[in-house]
């Protein structure tokens, strides 16, 4: 699964080009639901890719959370 994933954050990445360079971090947002799992993506300006699997049966977490949880892992 988190490879899989990885194969979506390369495929954005792709997409996004040039675009990616002139930010300073990039959400990519869900990559990879499955019925038990969710799979989010972050990168960093250096091309640092963090992964996030989420257990959605246990919990309900919104877009916008796991954002902020991103953001407070770079800044922590």
């Amino acid at each position: 699964m988190v490879h899989t994933s990885l194969d979506v954050v390369d495929e954005k990445i792709s997409a996004m080009g040039k675009a990616l360079v002139d930010q300073r971090e990039l959400y990519l947002g869900l990559l990879y639901p499955t019925e038990d799992y969710k799979v989010y993506g972050y990168v960093t300006n250096s091309k640092v890719k963090f992964v996030m699997v989420v257990d959605s049966s246990n919990i309900a977490l919104f877009d916008n959370k796991i954002h902020s949880m991103f953001q407070k892992l770079l800044v922590d």
